[in-house]
């Protein structure tokens, strides 16, 4: 399931509505796992926007991450941060409303 394309002025009002957001799902030595993915999942159908934040002991790069998150759980990647991840998807009820591109 294909994220839609996020515009720029979303992008910075996502971002905005993240900064205070603490990360929902760690992702530790066993990088990406179904049950990290399940989890990611959830937390999106719940909240639309999450943190997700990378351990010390997660050895694969933030970007393979990111996109692996992406492609997986058709959500767009808004920031990648150091080690903290930024998705949103949106759901049918649409709880955070975007602005127009």
């Amino acid at each position: 399931m294909p994220a839609v394309p996020l515009s720029g002025k979303q992008n910075r009002f996502l971002r905005g509505l993240g900064h205070h957001l603490n990360p929902v799902v760690l992702i530790g030595k066993d990088a990406v796992s179904q049950g990290v993915l399940d989890s990611v999942e959830e937390v999106l159908d719940q909240h639309e926007l999450i943190k997700i934040k990378l351990l010390e002991s997660c050895l694969v790069d933030r970007k393979d991450v990111a996109e692996h998150l992406r492609t997986n759980t058709g959500s767009a990647v808004v920031q990648i941060l150091g080690r903290t991840i930024l998705l949103f998807r949106a759901t049918p009820e649409n709880k955070i409303e975007l602005p127009k591109k």
